[in-house]
């Protein structure tokens, strides 16, 4: 085994002694990329997924709860300002787990865990701070557990009850929020914790909580919800209409005029306002029987004279004299009481109504100068469903548009295309010359590997290669024993002068012995030769 590997080795040194300057530079440089690589793969291969054990802990349960993985030799780091501390993934359970076991984190006395530090000793006014310091608690984390929120706290303003006062006041609250980095609250949030604190305070009204954010922006005061950016929900619907209305009928204008051929512009204004109408009707009915009827009737029949005398006390004297005469007198009084229907009728408008309606077109002259504005006109007038009597107006005109903004826009469009694409080709050109780089390497690797097969191959002898080179050496050893027995039997040919076959003979056989060891390729090509010629000859 051990010559093997030596062997092995041997042979590698050999191959790579073989090769060119550039070849070994090669090698050492993919060598060494490789090692790299391994290196960098063993490191993070060998680094532990991070998992957060918690998370949003103040700074003392922080403390203590690194204090206990130290101590536990864990693998730990901080992040979030070390509000979060993060472990490996395979131990948050078990650390959690042991952390609970030993009251972490403790967290801050809030919640309902107030309650029970109250003795039997606790004053009334001390009972009730401590209700609405848990109250608070309990809200905070509630609002904390929505989307978005990092931290939350909640104000309350709790009257006492009194039973002598006549109007008891209602309670209010108060909510800072803080969201995470790169989130704002959106309107059915706000709604959300508006409603939810209302909700959780016995006689609290929604528009008795103001939310407000960690920047200092209101986000709902008295029931009304705002956004972020200022701008009222009542603002940000009627942009919302407009937006739809302009949409709507540019899409409609450039079916006609062309695409960025018409330009138009709505404004509205609508009635936010939650206005509430009752209408009460009273209505009676001829054939219906009264409920109750009187009739009442008088009459007076008499005879008398006529008389004079002095009126006054001024003693005006009137005219007197006698007469005859009949006096008849009647009066007749009906009253019914009939039964009257009576119709409550009670609306409220919802609030987004239109109360007027502004609307211009703009047509590019250039293309729509056959255009027949009064079509558009109506056009434009009865998508829009304007109302004269409600105030709404309407205008179009036909002005020539300015192109040289959308051919600057079209030009940088073409060109960041165009850069688009380039970089796209060199980044293609790039793979295709890494892999063909890779493919080269291949290709020398192989040809040198091959190399060397044929090196080899060429090194070592067949069998009929091998045997017909042993009878060469035994012919070669069998001639010089033959000479040397010679030149011993003989002195006196060796007296008579020098020969050249010995001499010649054991040159050659040097030579060729020579041959062998330093050139056995060419010994091997020549002997395949020789046993070809024999082969050609024997046939």
């Amino acid at each position: 085994m051990v010559d093997r590997v030596k062997r092995a080795l041997r042979r590698g040194v050999d191959g790579f002694k073989s090769f060119s300057g550039g070849q070994k530079a090669v090698i050492i440089i993919a060598i060494l990329a490789l090692a790299i690589g391994g290196y960098f793969f063993a490191s993070w291969a060998s680094k532990p997924t991070m998992a957060p054990l918690f998370s949003n802990l103040s700074a003392t349960d922080a403390s203590a709860i690194v204090e206990k993985l130290g101590a536990a030799n864990v693998n730990y780091t901080l992040a979030d300002g070390g509000a979060t501390i993060m472990v490996p993934q395979d131990q948050v359970y078990d650390l959690r787990l042991q952390m609970a076991g030993q009251g972490l984190p403790a967290g801050e006395d809030t919640g309902y865990s107030l309650l029970d530090k109250q003795g039997v000793t606790t004053s009334e006014f001390m009972q009730h701070v401590s209700y609405q310091r848990a109250l608070e608690g309990e809200l905070a984390k509630t609002i904390q557990s929505i989307d978005g929120v990092e931290a939350a706290t909640v104000h309350l303003a709790l009257p006492q009850k009194d039973v002598f006062a006549d109007d008891a006041q209602k309670p209010t609250a108060s909510v800072l929020v803080k969201t995470a980095a790169g989130k704002d609250l959106t309107d059915n949030q706000v709604q959300a914790i508006i409603n939810l604190v209302s909700s959780s305070v016995e006689g609290m009204d929604a528009s008795d909580v103001t939310l407000a954010g960690a920047d200092g922006s209101v986000l709902a005061k008295g029931g009304e919800t705002t956004t972020a950016s200022g701008g009222d929900s009542s603002s940000k619907q009627t942009e919302s209409f407009e937006d739809d209305m302009q949409d709507s009928i540019r899409e409609m204008l450039e079916q006609v005029v062309g695409k960025g051929h018409a330009a138009v512009t709505v404004t509205a204004d609508l009635d936010y306002d939650n206005t509430q109408t009752k209408t009460q009707t009273y209505n009676s009915d001829a054939n219906t029987q009264p409920l109750a009827e009187s009739q009442k009737t008088e009459t007076f029949t008499g005879n008398g004279a006529a008389t004079g005398g002095v009126l006054g006390p001024d003693n005006i004297q009137v005219p007197s004299g006698t007469g005859n005469g009949n006096n008849n007198y009647e009066n007749s009084q009906t009253t019914k009481n009939n039964a009257v229907n009576s119709v409550t009728e009670t609306r409220q408008s919802a609030p987004g109504a239109i109360r007027k309606m502004g609307i211009a077109v703009l047509l590019d002259s250039n293309v729509a100068a056959s255009a027949n504005t009064a079509k558009i006109q109506t056009l434009v007038q009865s998508a829009a469903a304007l109302d004269s009597t409600r105030g709404d107006s309407l205008a179009v005109t036909s002005l020539p548009f300015d192109q040289s903004a959308a051919k600057a826009a079209a030009k940088e469009l073409a060109a960041s295309q165009a850069a688009t694409k380039q970089a796209e080709l060199m980044s293609t050109v790039k793979s295709g010359a890494a892999i063909g780089l890779i493919a080269l390497l291949m290709l020398i690797a192989a040809f040198v590997s091959r190399r060397n097969r044929k090196k080899q191959s060429r090194t070592m002898l067949t069998p009929a290669e091998r045997l017909q080179l042993e009878e060469m050496q035994a012919a070669l050893e069998r001639e010089r024993a033959r000479e040397l027995e010679a030149a011993t039997a003989t002195p006196a040919a060796i007296e008579a002068g020098p020969q050249r076959t010995g001499p010649d003979k054991a040159t050659r056989q040097k030579e060729i012995a020579d041959m062998v060891e330093k050139q056995p390729e060419e010994v091997a090509q020549l002997l395949r030769t020789w046993l070809g010629d024999r082969r050609e000859v024997s046939r």
